[in-house]
C-alpha cells in the first residue's frame, strides 16, 4: 500500500487510510505512468531520439519562404518571413514527463525545440513576423520528419487553442500497450530571442492597429511571444519544486483528473495542467513566512489545500508572483494574474473572468462534496463526468460558419478574432440577462486534427460557438419585466433603447415613477425545445386536474363514509401522476364522471382507462384477524363497502374484481388499496411459513410506496392544490402559444429551462456509477443515521457475498437504499438483473455521448434527437411488430416502428375483437351501459407478453417500451449447460419455427415477426 496516505502521529501511532484514501490509491495506480518500467522509459527515449536525429539531419541553409504555408502567412498578416534554415539550438523533453505527473489517458510527451537566433531579425517581434517564421520552421521539420521510417503520422495542432501558434503532434510507428495513443508534441521555444523591453505590455507591436497618431497597446500579442521566450525557464522552475516530492506530484495528478472531468474548466480560457502545476509550485514555496503546502502533508491534504486556495484565497485579488521580489504593473489588463518566474509576463493571460469564476465555484463545490458525500465524494469528484451540457441550464449553439463579421477586421490582431467574438457574445448576454444568470460561459474551439496549415484559418470556426447559461434562481431567471434607467437620465435611457430596440417601452406605474421595462424573450434559450413545450404543458395540466380529483375524493371519503365499521384516518395518493412525474398521465374520460355530472359526449373516447392508485388507512382496531389470508379478505370486504358507500352517496361508479376495487369520479379511475398496520408489523417478525411472508409483503410494499411518495412530494414545495390556485388552467386544453405559459406558476418554463441538463446528468450518473460494488443511498431529507448506514452496508455486503460465484444471479444488481428501505426491497429486488443492468448502463453511456454530440455539434437533421428515445431495432435478435390500432393508447405512440431488415418470418391481420376507442356516434346505449364497456387497467401488450413468457420459458427475453411502443424486441437466452434442461426447452428447435409460434400466440394482435440473428448453438 502506498505510504503517502499514512499519517504518523508524534507518539508513533499510524492513522489507517480512510475509504476515500484507499480508493485514491487505486485511482493513482490506474492513471499514473510507471516511470520505473524499463520498457516505457526505453520506448520514450528511443522515440524522442529518433525525432531528434531526423531533425538534426535536416540540411542546413535551406531557403524558407511563405510558399510552405501561404494561407497561414496571409491570414495572420505577416510580412518579411523569409529566412535561412538553421538547426535548433537544442531539443529537449519538457512538461509533465520531467515532473513525473503525466495523468493517463493523456500520454503525450512535450518536446521543446529551441528556435535558432540566426533565423530571426532584431525586429521580428513586429507584425506577426515571429509567428510566421515559427510556423514555417515547423513546416520544414514536418517535411523531413514525414520521411522518417519511425514516424507513423504527423498532425497540426494549436497551442492552447491559439491559432497563430501551431505545434506538431508526432505519432510513432511502434506502439506500446502501456501507452495507448502515445504521441510527441513538438513545441517551439524562443529563449533569448528578442529584447524584453520591446515586448512590454504597454507597447504596440502591430502597426496595422494604428489609428492615426494613436497606437493602442498589444498586451496579448506581446505576451504570446514572451510565453515562448520563457517557457523553458518556467518549466525548469516547476521541475525544481516537484523533484523528489512524491506527494506533491500525486496531488497534481489527482487535480488533473478532477479538472478533466469538468470540461468547462479544463479549457483554453480557464485552467490546464501547466497552470495547475504553477499554482502548486507557488503554494509550495515560502509565502509570507509560511508554506501553504509543506512536506508533512499527505496527498489528499495537498489536494484539499489546492482547492481551498483556488476557491477562497484573497491573494487572487492582488495577483500571484512566483518570485516574491518580482513586480508586475499591468494587473488591470487581465482578470487574473500569475506572474511567471522571470517576472516579465502573466501566465494566465488567456484566462477569462467567467472562466475564473467558474473555476472558483467548481473548487468550492468539490470541497463541500469531500466533506458531505459518501466515501469522501470519490465518485462525484473523480469519476463523474461534468460535460458542457450537464453543467449549464441553457445552451445556445451559434453556427458561425462563413460568418464574415467574425474576421472582417482580420483573423489576428492583438487578440484573435474568435476570442474577440466570444467576448462580444458574452457581453451581449451579460447585459441582457443581468442577474438572471449566475454564470455565462462562451466557448469556441477552433482547430481540428485535420487542419492543413497551408490553407490557413479557412476551416477555423466550423464548429459552433457555444454559450452556456447557468441560472441564478427561478425568481430572477424567469422574471418577465426589467426596470430600466430613470427617464431623466438621457444618456442611459438612450443606451437602453439602443440595446433593446422595439422591446423597450415607457410605462407609468401606480407610484407615478417613470421606468423602462422590457420583456425578455427566452426563445434564444429555447431553440429546439418548442416541440417539448406542448407536451410539458399537457402533462402539468392533466396532473393538476388529477390532483384536484383526488382532493375531491378525499373530501368524500372523510365526510360521508360513516356506514363502514372503521373510519378512514388518511388517504394518500401513490401514483406518479399525482407527483407531476408521469410521462402520460391519464386524461379525463367522459364515462368516468359521477351520475349528477352532465358532460357532452365526444365523438369517441378511449376504451381503456388507466387507474390511479390511492392508499387508504383505517382507524386502529383490535378486532382484525391474525391470519394474513383473512386480513386480505377483510381488506377486500372493506374496499367493497367503501365503493358501495361512495356509489350510493355521491353517484360514483364502483368497479370491483377479485383483486381490485376501482372508483370512477371526476373523469378518472381511482384504484383503492388499504394499508393494515398490523399486517405491516407482522412483516417485521420472523415467520417460518413462506406463504405468510408472501402475503404480508402486500402491506410492506404499500408502506414503502407511501413513504416514497411522501419523499418525492417533499422535493419541491408546490402551491396548495386548490382550484383558485390555477385560475388559468382549463379542462379543455392548453394555451394557444407555448410562450404564453411563461407567467404561470410551476409550468413549462421551469420544466424546459434545465431539461437537457438534467437528462445529461442522469444518463452520465447511470452509466458511471459503480453499481456492482457500491450501494446507492438516497437521503433526501438528510435524516440518515450511522445506524441506518451500517445496516445498509451490511445488507449490501450480504447481497454481494456470492459475487465471485454467480454474478448473473446476484440480486439486487442495482442496490437502492433509503431510511425506510435499507435492503433495496422496494424497487430493484428482482429487476433489473445483472444482464439487464449491463445493457441499461451501455444504453445510458451511448445516449449520454449522443446527447453531448448533438448539443456540441451543428446538426442539419432536426429529427436526429429522436434516437435518444428509441432503441435501434437491430440491437435485438428478433422483433415483433404490433398492429398500432390494437394498442390501448395509440395516441401515445411517438415513434412508429417499421422493419426493412432481417428475415420476415410471420405476418398477421388485425382482429376485430378489440378497438382502443368507443365510437359514441354509432352507439344508442345509455351512459350506464357504455360505462360497462370500459376496461380499467387493460393492456393487451402486457397480456401478450405474459403469454409469451409462460409459453416460451428460458427461450428468449422480451424488451418493450411500456410507455407506448409498437415493437417488442427479443434476445435469445444463453444456452443452458444442463443437457436435460436443454431437451425440455426450445433450445434445439429451429428459431424460425419458434417465431412462427410466437405469431400464432399473438394472432390478431401481431402485425409481423422478423428474425435478425439466430441463437448461438451449443456443441
Amino acid at each position: 500500500m502506498s505510504p503517502q496516505f499514512f499519517t504518523t502521529m508524534e507518539n508513533g501511532d499510524v492513522i489507517i487510510p480512510t475509504a476515500l484514501e484507499l480508493k485514491l490509491i487505486e485511482l493513482l495506480k490506474e492513471v499514473q505512468l510507471d516511470y520505473n518500467s524499463p520498457s516505457i522509459t526505453t520506448f520514450i527515449e528511443n522515440t524522442v531520439s529518433t525525432i531528434k536525429n531526423s531533425i538534426q539531419n535536416i540540411p542546413q541553409n535551406l531557403k524558407v519562404d511563405a510558399s510552405l504555408a501561404p494561407g497561414f502567412i496571409r491570414d495572420i498578416g505577416a510580412d518579411k518571413v523569409e529566412f535561412t534554415f538553421k538547426k535548433p539550438k537544442f531539443i529537449e523533453i519538457g512538461g509533465s514527463y520531467l515532473t513525473q505527473t503525466i495523468a493517463k489517458p493523456c500520454t503525450s510527451i512535450d518536446v521543446f525545440i529551441c528556435l535558432p537566433k540566426e533565423c530571426f531579425h532584431e525586429k521580428d517581434y513586429l507584425n506577426h513576423r515571429y509567428h510566421g517564421k515559427r510556423c514555417l520552421y515547423l513546416c520544414v521539420i514536418k517535411k523531413y520528419l514525414s520521411k522518417c521510417s519511425g514516424v507513423k503520422k504527423i498532425e497540426w495542432e494549436t497551442f492552447q487553442n491559439e491559432g497563430r501558434k501551431p505545434i506538431l503532434v508526432v505519432y510513432p510507428v511502434k506502439e506500446l500497450v502501456e501507452l495507448p495513443g502515445f504521441s510527441i508534441r513538438l513545441i517551439p521555444v524562443a529563449t533569448s530571442l528578442f529584447d524584453i523591453g520591446k515586448l512590454k505590455l504597454t507597447r504596440n507591436n502591430l502597426h496595422t492597429l494604428k489609428q492615426g497618431d494613436t497606437c493602442p497597446p498589444t498586451p496579448k500579442y506581446n505576451t504570446s511571444i514572451l510565453e515562448d521566450m520563457f517557457l523553458v525557464e518556467n518549466s525548469e522552475y516547476i521541475r525544481k519544486v516537484f523533484v523528489g516530492w512524491k506527494e506533491l506530484g500525486e496531488a497534481l495528478i489527482l487535480t488533473k483528473v478532477w479538472a478533466r472531468q469538468r470540461s468547462s474548466i479544463y479549457a483554453y480560457d480557464c485552467i490546464n495542467g501547466f497552470l495547475l502545476s504553477v499554482i502548486m509550485s507557488f503554494l509550495a514555496t515560502k509565502l509570507e513566512g509560511k508554506h501553504i503546502i509543506n512536506r508533512s502533508m499527505n496527498t489528499l491534504q495537498i489536494f484539499r489545500a489546492i482547492l481551498d486556495f483556488i476557491a477562497s484565497s484573497k491573494l487572487w485579488v492582488r495577483g500571484l508572483l512566483l518570485q516574491p521580489e518580482g513586480a508586475f504593473h499591468e494587473k488591470e489588463l487581465f482578470p487574473v494574474v500569475i506572474v511567471d518566474s522571470s517576472s516579465h509576463f502573466n501566465l494566465t493571460f488567456r484566462l477569462t473572468r467567467s472562466g475564473y469564476l467558474e473555476l472558483q465555484d467548481e473548487a468550492s463545490l468539490t470541497l463541500k462534496c469531500l466533506d458531505k458525500c459518501r466515501d469522501g465524494g470519490f465518485e462525484e469528484v473523480f469519476m463523474t463526468k461534468v460535460e458542457f451540457p450537464a453543467k449549464y441550464d441553457n445552451i445556445i449553439s451559434l453556427n458561425m460558419r462563413g460568418g464574415n463579421m467574425v474576421y472582417a477586421s482580420g483573423y489576428c490582431l492583438d487578440n484573435e478574432c474568435w476570442r474577440t467574438y466570444e467576448e462580444k457574445v458574452h457581453s451581449l448576454l451579460e447585459q441582457g440577462l443581468t442577474d438572471r444568470a449566475k454564470f455565462i460561459r462562451i466557448t469556441w474551439r477552433n482547430s481540428s486534427s485535420e487542419w492543413k496549415i497551408e490553407e490557413g484559418f479557412s476551416k477555423f470556426g466550423n464548429d459552433p460557438l457555444l454559450a452556456g447559461i447557468l441560472v441564478s434562481s427561478s425568481e430572477n431567471s424567469f422574471r418577465v419585466v426589467d426596470i430600466g434607467p430613470d427617464a431623466d437620465n438621457k444618456v442611459e435611457t438612450a443606451k437602453f433603447r439602443r440595446f433593446w430596440g422595439e422591446k423597450a417601452e415607457l410605462l407609468e406605474i401606480q407610484r407615478w415613477e417613470d421606468c423602462r421595462k422590457h420583456r425578455i424573450i427566452w426563445y434564444m434559450l429555447q431553440i429546439n425545445l418548442i416541440s417539448l413545450f406542448s407536451m410539458a404543458w399537457e402533462i402539468q395540466s392533466h396532473s393538476v386536474q388529477i390532483c384536484l380529483g383526488h382532493s375531491k375524493f378525499c373530501q368524500s371519503a372523510y365526510a360521508t363514509l360513516e356506514d363502514i365499521p372503521l373510519r378512514v384516518s388518511s388517504v394518500q395518493p401513490l401514483d406518479s401522476a399525482f407527483r407531476f412525474t408521469s410521462v402520460f398521465p391519464p386524461e379525463p374520460h367522459p364515462m368516468a364522471y359521477e351520475k349528477d355530472v352532465s358532460r357532452k359526449s365526444p365523438k369517441f373516447s378511449p376504451t381503456c382507462v388507466q387507474p390511479l392508485k390511492v392508499m387508504i388507512q383505517l382507524e386502529g382496531s383490535g378486532n382484525w384477524p391474525m391470519d394474513d389470508v383473512a386480513i386480505q379478505k377483510t381488506k377486500s370486504a372493506f374496499l367493497l363497502q367503501i365503493g358501495e358507500s361512495l356509489q350510493k352517496t355521491w353517484g360514483m361508479t364502483c368497479i370491483a374484481s377479485e383483486d381490485d376495487v376501482d372508483v370512477l369520479m371526476s373523469g378518472y379511475a381511482f384504484r383503492l388499496e388499504i394499508l393494515h398496520e398490523r399486517g405491516l408489523n407482522m412483516v417485521k417478525k420472523q415467520f417460518d411459513n413462506v406463504q405468510m411472508k408472501r402475503i404480508s409483503c402486500v402491506d410492506k410494499e404499500l408502506f414503502i410506496r407511501g413513504q416514497h411518495s411522501s419523499m418525492i412530494n417533499g422535493l419541491k414545495p408546490e402551491a396548495e392544490l386548490k382550484p383558485e390556485t390555477y385560475p388559468d388552467l382549463t379542462l379543455e386544453g392548453k394555451p394557444d402559444d407555448p410562450k404564453d405559459t411563461k407567467g404561470q406558476p410551476g409550468l413549462t418554463t421551469t420544466l424546459t429551462s434545465s431539461m437537457i441538463k438534467k437528462k445529461s446528468v442522469f444518463l452520465r450518473f447511470l452509466s458511471n456509477y459503480d453499481w456492482m460494488f457500491t450501494p446507492l443511498i438516497i437521503d433526501i431529507n438528510n435524516d440518515l443515521t450511522s445506524k441506518d448506514e451500517k445496516e445498509i452496508n451490511e445488507n449490501f455486503m450480504l447481497s454481494r457475498k456470492n459475487y465471485d460465484e454467480i454474478v448473473q444471479n446476484m440480486e439486487p444488481a442495482m442496490f437502492l437504499a433509503t431510511t425506510y428501505d435499507n435492503a433495496s426491497e422496494a424497487w430493484t429486488r428482482s429487476s433489473p438483473t445483472s444482464y439487464e443492468l449491463k445493457r441499461l448502463v451501455a444504453y445510458a453511456r451511448s445516449s449520454a455521448d449522443f446527447l453531448t454530440n448533438l448539443i456540441l455539434q451543428i446538426q442539419s437533421d432536426s429529427r436526429k434527437w429522436e434516437c435518444l428515445f428509441r432503441t435501434p431495432l437491430n440491437n435485438y435478435d428478433a422483433v415483433i411488430l404490433i398492429h398500432r390500432d390494437k394498442l390501448p393508447f395509440p395516441q401515445r405512440l411517438l415513434f412508429p416502428s417499421d422493419m426493412n431488415q432481417g428475415r420476415h418470418v410471420a405476418q398477421g391481420d388485425p382482429s376485430s375483437e378489440f378497438h382502443p376507442f368507443m365510437l359514441h356516434g354509432n352507439m344508442k346505449e345509455s351512459l350506464e351501459e357504455m360505462k360497462k364497456t370500459l376496461m380499467v387497467n387493460f393492456d393487451p401488450v402486457r397480456c401478450f407478453m405474459e403469454d409469451l413468457k409462460g409459453e416460451f420459458q428460458n427461450t428468449f427475453k422480451l424488451w418493450h417500451d411500456s410507455l407506448g411502443g409498437d415493437a417488442i424486441g427479443l434476445t435469445w437466452e444463453k444456452p443452458d449447460s444442463n443437457k436435460r434442461v436443454r431437451e425440455e426447452t426450445d433450445e434445439n428447435r429451429d428459431p424460425i419455427d419458434i417465431l412462427r409460434d410466437v405469431g400464432e400466440v399473438g394472432k390478431g394482435f401481431v402485425r409481423s415477426v422478423h428474425l435478425l440473428k439466430a441463437p448461438k448453438l451449443r456443441n
